[in-house]
């Protein structure tokens, strides 16, 4: 029972080792705030050690995983707390960058947070981490055509505050209407 534990502790930690850049890129892109991910991947892996007897392989235990940051962050956004944010206006804004792309990015990142949890998690996971429409399903826990539509509703959305320049890989053109089915 203890030689057990002790290979449980150690394929846990090499999970750990080996994935928490990639799960920590995922939380990031979900919730947008570097501390906030920071907080999600700890309390994702906290919850995955305490099923990691049951999920006995790598794979099962990553897709675990990235379910449990998906369903912690919008149940995260959906306390009244989270919605307190500090002013984006500064006082003093500083000298402007002037990189057009550094703009581009923050509009773009703006513009992903302000989606509703499942639209930025279906667009996440969709087009930043490049997943298939079924494996977006079983990670969010939905059907298919939830992710489709949570996907269409999502770039919408940007195209609405960005303008018709936003391409995501695999998104219709701005001027097609995405289909649904």
């Amino acid at each position: 029972m203890a030689a057990r534990r002790e290979q449980d502790a150690a394929a846990f930690s090499e999970f750990v080792a080996g994935r928490s850049g990639a799960l920590f890129r995922t939380a990031l892109l979900v919730v947008g705030d570097y501390q906030l991910a920071q907080d999600l991947v700890q309390e994702s892996l906290a919850r995955t050690y305490v099923a990691w007897p049951r999920l006995r392989e790598v794979a099962n235990a990553e897709a675990y995983t990235r379910r449990v940051i998906v369903t912690t962050a919008i149940s995260w956004r959906r306390r009244r707390s989270f919605h307190e944010r500090p002013t984006d206006l500064l006082p003093d804004p500083g000298v402007p960058d002037g990189t057009s792309l550094l703009d581009e990015h923050d509009a773009l990142w703006g513009a992903l947070r302000s989606l509703p949890p499942r639209q930025r998690a279906a667009v996440v996971l969709r087009f930043c981490e490049d997943l298939p429409e079924a494996r977006t399903a079983e990670l969010m826990g939905c059907s298919v055509g939830s992710i489709k539509r949570h996907t269409s509703l999502g770039l919408t959305k940007l195209r609405t505050r960005l303008g018709p320049a936003v391409d995501l890989p695999g998104s219709p053109p701005p001027d097609q209407p995405a289909v649904i089915a």
